[in-house]
């Protein structure tokens, strides 16, 4: 006889498993399609997505989808801890650490100012200026998950999405040759690359396609971009406890479970105690996820409504993007 709990599990199952599989399928798809043409796979995904994006609707597929886009995507932004590691931003030294915090720190800042004064609600240059300033797709995600609800919040996410991977692939093909007409030294250009482009992928790209050290300098920047996903969340939180819940929910947490087992995965990591093997698959489960959950999201999207966004979404990320470009050369020079 089958106990309550494991029959309410197998229907909670059979409920959702059609939407999270159609979504993986179409991660799957994305990542086949990423890996022969050299597209991000996020863009892929959302294109095919939003290809299918009358399965979102009424129907089998809808609460899976729904599930998808929501839980999954916490779980890989979670699981992004496991890339991280103390002692690889101790081997820069302090400086590249300030330089970081204040890159950052002023990005956002700078995006919600600007934001406004477009007439955009200021948390849409938190979700922007965010992606831009800390690690492109992935903390697009985190921050729309910790971000409030709102009826314009899953487009405002989605549009993201798409103008960063798309500024991000531009920035790994010019921001080398860049790199190389103002002469920087392989260390330079290692925390010029790292501090600027948007995606961890292309940064390894654009890194190593000038030298090992470059790569490894530019990697390890990055990597304490990612870093600062967390305290970004942590003050997103807080933005939203203080508008309050919507009526009918519960009050937001102080701080988010993905970004509570985003911190503990980086602390587990950093004693040196998870094997290589270990890291690879979490990165890996870590990077499905956020396929899956961008592929659910690009199905919940009607293309009527991204397509209505107008110019001023696209200038304000360009224009973040050229502002953050600028500030990483201005503090570099200091820096290494």
């Amino acid at each position: 006889m089958i106990s309550p709990f494991f029959a309410g599990l197998n229907a909670r199952v059979r409920v959702l498993a059609p939407g999270f599989i159609v979504s993986a399928m179409v991660a799957a798809a994305a990542s086949f399609l990423s890996e022969h043409y050299g597209a991000p796979v996020m863009l892929f995904a959302l294109l095919l997505g939003m290809a299918l994006n009358f399965l979102s609707g009424e129907g089998q597929c809808k609460p899976g989808i729904e599930y998808t886009a929501r839980t999954i995507l916490r779980l890989g932004v979670a699981l992004l801890g496991l890339r991280l590691t103390l002692s690889q931003i101790a081997a820069l030294g302090w400086k590249p650490v300030v330089l970081v915090v204040v890159v950052v720190t002023v990005t956002i800042l700078v995006s919600v100012l600007v934001a406004r004064l477009l007439g955009f609600n200021q948390l849409f240059g938190m979700l922007t200026g965010g992606a831009t300033a800390i690690c492109g797709a992935s903390a697009a995600l985190a921050l729309a998950a910790a971000l409030p609800a709102h009826e314009q919040k899953e487009k405002a996410t989605l549009f993201t999405v798409i103008c960063v991977s798309a500024l991000s692939t531009t920035a790994m093909i010019a921001y080398p040759m860049i790199a190389s007409f103002f002469s920087l030294s392989p260390l330079q250009a290692g925390v010029f690359l790292g501090g600027t482009i948007h995606d961890v992928a292309q940064v390894v790209g654009a890194g190593y396609s000038m030298s090992r050290e470059t790569g490894d300098a530019a990697t390890v920047v990055k990597l304490m971009r990612v870093a600062m996903l967390l305290p970004v969340i942590l003050c997103a939180a807080l933005i939203t406890r203080a508008q309050g819940a919507q009526a009918g929910s519960a009050r937001p947490p102080l701080l988010p479970g993905f970004a509570v087992g985003f911190f503990v995965l980086a602390c587990i990591n950093s004693t040196g105690w998870v094997p290589a093997v270990v890291q690879h698959a979490g990165n890996e489960a870590s990077r499905w996820a956020l396929v899956i959950a961008i592929s659910a999201l690009g199905m919940k999207t009607q293309l009527k409504e991204l397509a209505a966004v107008g110019i001023k979404p696209i200038a304000l990320m360009v224009g973040e993007t050229v502002f953050l470009a600028a500030l990483v050369m201005v503090l570099m020079r200091w820096a290494t």
